[in-house]
């Protein structure tokens, strides 16, 4: 048994309705699983076997009760830059491509993903497969593995998902229908309306047209909401909006900037601003050096916008600065690549730290790690144990200066200055606190925790979101048509897993 959610455009909540019917069929007592045969994001997560996976599917794995794994996102796509992408395929790197030579690949990633599909379908009851982007993308129907490829081979019943909040909702859909192609548009069933705002008796007259124009039940108008869960992908950040008050802290939204989901906890207790070229970095009480993608590129765009010297005038002012991942590379002496992120070469760093980075293979580390803090930094100090995930490419030597944690990063002698290859550490609760705080007390304020949500990890979200569903959406219809779904069996890839492009 299962169904696909597929969307009228990007962005319109089909990660998040995924992630309600993984929890609400769980709750129903089905053993389910998530799967997106193809994702393109930067923010992604590291499984326990040290795979990565789009973050969105590990999150609805957990909402699912299940381990996230490689096979529910079989294909991620990290944009690079210049209409390039490095391939994670099941896990791990597969290749670097131009958008034009992965359109060869088509049919080899295709059954890439239907085998994965057929691995989860064996080990589970039911999946709930989310498709990418608006589903009615006529110019890439030949090519389109996440949406109509996978809904012609495994003729599943079909949820569309609209989003009411950009307007005109009544296109996305209607259009949309009329666009599939005739053996897709004929396995939709039924039509989500999602982030609905005011008094949803009012859109009843809606309803009714959608339902007598489609031929379609409209199965929930699902109210608006600001439910806390990990952003997918690069188009969540432009949503982000800094609070107004309390401790300032500036993350550089460097253009190949990645995995900024680890910021979301500290989120709720600064104001926390990812700021452009022209932002004054004196104003902030701290400033944060991010992942990215190309640290070569990105270490150049800090000197070509002025913010490598705002940097290092912070620094000598004292405001404290924290590189993570690529932000941590960028923060040492220099970084020499042998080919693999840019041109071959050594790459004058911001020189904060004693640091070297070596770019020489495309191998890439990814683990899960939970480390201890070393006490040479008054931030540091006050961490506790802390958990998170590595994904990286290049290896750094630390020289003359102390890690920042067990056998890992680095810190200045006055320990203003650290960096970290752990994403996820303020995704760690203490980790966040001990910021927070050295901050306050280094202003002359008070700190006062406050009550939040680590939304990955806090398995009560997922109860949230599940319920906030429940609460607008027809349970019984939709389950009934997800019973429905088998998928067509001759989709199973042959013995050689056609694999030839």
């Amino acid at each position: 048994m299962s169904v696909m959610i597929l969307g009228t455009a990007s962005h319109v909540g089909k990660s998040i309705t995924v992630t309600a019917l993984c929890r609400i069929l769980s709750n129903y007592g089905y053993r389910v699983a998530p799967f997106k045969s193809q994702n393109m994001s930067l923010n992604s997560y590291v499984t326990t076997t040290g795979d990565e996976i789009g973050i969105a599917q590990a999150v609805q794995a957990l909402a699912a009760r299940t381990t996230p794994s490689a096979e529910m996102n079989p294909i991620l796509l990290k944009p690079k830059g210049d209409s390039e992408s490095q391939i994670v395929l099941l896990g791990k790197p597969f290749c670097d491509v131009h958008i034009g030579e992965y359109y060869t690949k088509t049919n080899y990633l295709l059954n890439i993903a239907l085998e994965a599909f057929w691995h989860l379908q064996d080990a589970y009851e039911m999946v709930v497969i989310e498709g990418a982007g608006g589903a009615a993308e006529c110019n890439l129907y030949d090519r389109d593995i996440a949406n109509i490829l996978l809904a012609k081979k495994l003729r599943l019943p079909i949820i569309l998902v609209a989003d009411i909040e950009r307007g005109g909702v009544f296109a996305q859909v209607l259009g949309t229908l009329m666009l599939l192609p005739d053996d897709v548009r004929q396995n939709v069933r039924g039509i989500i309306i999602n982030k609905f705002c005011g008094d949803e008796r009012l859109f009843e007259d809606g309803k009714r047209f959608l339902e007598e124009k489609s031929g379609i039940p409209v199965l929930g108008v699902i109210p608006y909401s600001d439910i806390p869960l990990p952003s997918e992908d690069s188009l969540s950040i432009k949503d982000k909006k800094a609070g107004g008050t309390g401790i300032r802290i500036a993350i550089i939204h460097l253009p190949k900037i990645s995995n900024f989901t680890d910021f979301e906890l500290l989120e709720q207790h600064a104001s926390v601003e990812y700021i452009q070229p022209g932002t004054v970095l004196r104003s902030f009480d701290c400033i944060i050096i991010p992942g990215t993608k190309n640290t070569i590129t990105d270490l150049q765009y800090l000197y070509d916008s002025g913010y490598a010297d705002q940097i290092n005038a912070a620094h000598k002012a004292g405001i404290p600065i924290i590189g993570i991942c690529g932000g941590y590379q960028m923060l040492g002496e220099t970084i020499t690549d042998s080919g693999q992120e840019s041109s071959k070469g050594v790459y004058q760093g911001l020189g904060l730290l004693n640091i070297t980075t070596q770019f020489s293979g495309y191998e890439k580390t990814t683990i899960q790690v939970t480390r201890t803090p070393l006490t040479h930094s008054p931030i540091l100090r006050r961490m506790g144990s802390v958990s998170g995930y590595e994904i990286h490419t290049g290896d750094t030597s630390v020289r003359d200066c102390k890690h920042a944690f067990d056998g890992e990063g680095a810190v200045s002698d006055n320990g203003q200055v650290f960096g970290t290859y752990m994403h996820g550490l303020f995704l760690n609760m203490n980790a966040v606190h001990a910021l927070l705080s050295y901050l306050s007390e280094k202003n002359g304020t008070e700190y006062i925790p406050a009550e939040s949500t680590n939304s990955i990890d806090d398995d009560t979200v997922y109860d949230t979101v599940a319920h906030h569903f429940e609460q607008s959406l027809d349970v019984r219809t939709l389950l009934a048509i997800a019973k429905e779904g088998v998928p067509y069996t001759e989709s199973r890839p042959s013995a050689d897993n056609g694999k030839n492009t």
